[in-house]
């Protein structure tokens, strides 16, 4: 069973992601906010996927807040987590965000919040954790 970190901030989204993720798609699920700890399982390899909020408000890093963006930097920075899949998720989306985003902190897919088509996030999952198997085979 593969194991998804989600980095949200909303209570809600939490639990949206959760249901949707254990229900539908069979997966493990972790949640945290915190940040050296999300570095240290990201790192541990005991992650699949992680599932990103870019606008967190109460994430701190070396005593400063820091977005999702930053923190799927650091996850890309570290050897350990640099292959590790991540999917940006946003209820803020604007035209070229994603580009953007994905460009800047070469995350593997974005996706709007609130999720609406519960069966295609799940299949973005699941072809986002076959690559990653696929890589790790060769």
């Amino acid at each position: 069973m593969a194991h998804i970190l989600v980095v949200e901030d909303d209570r809600l989204n939490i639990i949206i992601f959760r249901k949707i993720l254990e229900k539908r798609g069979g997966f493990r699920v972790t949640h945290s906010e915190d940040v050296p700890e999300i570095l240290n399982l990201c790192a541990s390899g005991e992650i699949d996927l992680v599932i990103m909020d870019i606008s967190l408000t109460k994430s701190l890093y070396e005593g400063k807040l820091v977005d999702g963006i930053t923190i799927t930097k650091l996850i890309r920075e570290d050897p350990a987590s640099a292959r590790l899949p991540i999917i940006l998720a946003t209820a803020h989306a604007m035209r070229g965000d994603r580009e953007k985003f994905l460009e800047e902190c070469q995350a593997d897919g974005y996706i709007t919040k609130p999720i609406t088509d519960h069966d295609g996030f799940i299949a973005a999952v699941k072809k986002l954790l076959a690559v990653r198997v696929t890589e790790e085979e060769s």
